[in-house]
């Protein structure tokens, strides 16, 4: 799991996650990036990230998936994300393709769906909820 202030490197953190994996014997790294679009005037996205749960919920994760021979890789902003550039990268490192592709998709939507992670639009320099385009966390009651 790793933070970091602002948009992603997305070349930089893929490829040291390729160079960290190519090695392992394993015949798949599958990755998505989240890009943040241009939408409703917005300049930017911002990102408060409550990290103890986050940990919790990323190292449950990291079992479910080493239950099937893999591992998950993920990377989030914290702050303003501009139009146009990353806030979001998970990757599946694992043996076989069809693991990793499944994972892959189950890890990307629970992450929408649970991870503690509350967006903003940041439109004119502010920080606005974007309340109508967030997920409440199941039984948090948090941001709903």
């Amino acid at each position: 799991m790793e933070l970091y202030d602002g948009s992603l490197d997305v070349c930089k953190i893929t490829n040291r996650w390729y160079n960290d994996v190519k090695d392992k014997n394993c015949g798949a790294l599958i990755t998505f990036t989240g890009i943040v679009r241009e939408e409703g005037g917005i300049s930017a996205l911002s990102f408060d990230v409550y990290e103890p749960i986050l940990k919790k919920w990323f190292n449950a994760w990291e079992q479910r998936a080493a239950e099937q021979g893999a591992f998950v890789l993920f990377a989030h902003s914290k702050g303003d994300v501009a139009v146009h550039t990353s806030s979001y990268i998970a990757g599946v490192v694992s043996p076989q393709r069809k693991v990793a592709l499944r994972l892959i998709n189950e890890f990307v939507e629970d992450f929408k769906a649970n991870a503690p992670i509350w967006k903003y639009d940041v439109i004119d320099g502010e920080r606005i909820y974007a309340k109508d385009r967030s997920q409440a966390i199941n039984g948090a009651g948090l941001l709903a």
